[in-house]
């Protein structure tokens, strides 16, 4: 393996799951590295700067797999602390109320964000030369074509060889850039008006071993919740069920505690048996996602040296298919197999950048092409919409139906194959014979 020069001091800006495993890549690469967050995020995980943090996340396979890989043993902590760890029958999935098949190798953790990002947070500020330190990044150092130090609100600089923007949808990286006279970063977006919301409740046995249930409109309602509300639940810790239930447009969900159970009860079975046996806890807590947006560095000529982008600050993507936590992950592999490529970290990252590009095309892929199907969506529509959407349809649907179909359908929307994975001609053929004995079943 090649090594790649040393950093004397890294300064990650913003410190929640995405600035977190940058800075444990880094603690491997810089004599010092400093986390700067501006929220006053307590032991709990919770802070008030990014309320999105109480709604309920997925972690998906593959970024499950990462978390263990970059912090060993945190799955068995979580897990002695409350959480839950499902496998196999454990995890439910359901396309317009109708269970899918089982699908090889299922594992999915139900714990809630705050009570995971903390367990990352003590064990990223327990790495020898990691400070994690309360302030808010106000602009960068520029000189010589690179990153030389980290201007901070209370007036300070901090001297930095390498630099890490992870300070989510807000980042005002590209305008500190422009104010410097190097171009901003060309961003996609797509319009999807998604609303959710989350409860908790109390939890007892009423479910038997189920950790995750989750459901989602499909082909046969045209992607409307006209046959079964969209919602998913979680077993979590502190013996609790977190509950989201998910809209577009006219459809979000609202605070109304009333409202919020009269959908479960339109949900599947899990959540509905919830919304009767269970007691609510607390408010419900709902979230606007107004656009998914992504910001396409390679489209650019030049770009300082010692600077990378990681988080919701380099792409953004529809919660509903709970990527987030996992692409974060996947960019902070991206950045470890950058520096150990030799590269010299005081120049520009392209190599981070082309490895990074890659995980999020996967993931805008499988998020647009799925938005696209919803009526108040308008584009842009990327070559081969159709084709892409008829497959998909398909393919959902033979998902139910069959286990090999839906493995592989499930190793898409964990992020483990890449979405093309889907357009294999033995899964198109699978599906379409699943498809055809179950119209000459009929």
């Amino acid at each position: 393996m090649t090594v790649g020069e040393r950093v004397r001091r890294a300064v990650v800006m913003g410190g929640s799951y995405a600035g977190l495993f940058a800075a444990r890549v880094l603690s491997e690469r810089a004599d010092e590295v400093v986390v700067l967050e501006a929220d006053d995020i307590g032991a709990d995980g919770t802070g008030r700067l990014a309320p999105q943090r109480r709604q309920l996340h997925a972690l998906l396979a593959m970024g499950h797999a990462q978390l263990e890989r970059w912090f060993p043993g945190i799955t068995a902590e979580l897990v002695a602390a409350g959480a839950r760890l499902g496998e196999g029958a454990d995890v439910r999935f359901h396309v317009d109320g109708r269970l899918k098949a089982p699908a090889e190798g299922t594992r999915m953790l139900g714990v809630t964000r705050p009570f995971l990002e903390a367990a990352v947070r003590r064990r990223v500020g327990a790495l020898p030369g990691v400070r994690l330190v309360r302030g808010q990044a106000r602009g960068l150092v520029l000189a010589g074509g690179r990153v030389r130090g980290v201007r901070t609100a209370e007036g300070d600089v901090l001297d930095a060889d390498f630099a890490v923007d992870a300070m989510g949808r807000s980042s005002r990286l590209g305008h500190w850039l422009a104010g410097a006279g190097w171009r901003q970063a060309p961003v996609e977006r797509m319009r999807i008006d998604l609303g959710y919301a989350t409860a908790f409740f109390r939890r007892g046995d009423e479910l038997g071993t189920t950790v995750v249930a989750h459901n989602t409109p499909g082909p046969a309602s045209g992607y409307q919740p006209t046959l079964c509300e969209p919602g998913a639940l979680a077993a979590v810790e502190g013996d609790r069920w977190s509950v989201v239930l998910a809209g577009y447009a006219g459809h979000r969900p609202g605070a109304d505690p009333k409202e919020f159970l009269a959908r479960m009860r339109r949900c599947i079975e899990p959540l509905r048996t919830v919304a009767e046996a269970c007691e609510m806890t607390g408010e419900v807590a709902t979230f606007h996602f107004r656009e998914s947006v992504r910001r396409v560095h390679a489209r650019l000529d030049r770009f300082p040296g010692g600077l990378v982008v990681a988080g919701d600050a380099l792409a953004s993507v529809n919660p509903v298919y709970g990527q987030g936590l996992t692409l974060a992950a996947l960019q902070a592999n991206s950045l470890a197999a950058h520096l150990r490529s030799g590269a010299d970290p005081a120049e520009p990252a392209w190599g981070y950048f082309r490895r990074a590009a890659v995980v999020v095309d996967a993931a805008w892929q499988l998020s647009t092409t799925a938005d696209l199907a919803q009526p108040h969506v308008t584009g842009p529509y990327p070559p081969g919409y159709r084709l892409l959407r008829w497959a998909g349809d398909r393919i959902t649907e033979a998902s139910v139906l069959d286990s090999e179909v839906n493995t592989t359908y499930l190793n898409v929307v964990n992020l483990i194959e890449h979405p093309r994975a889907l357009t294999r001609p033995s899964v198109l053929l699978r599906a379409a014979r699943v498809l055809l004995a179950a119209d000459r079943g009929r």
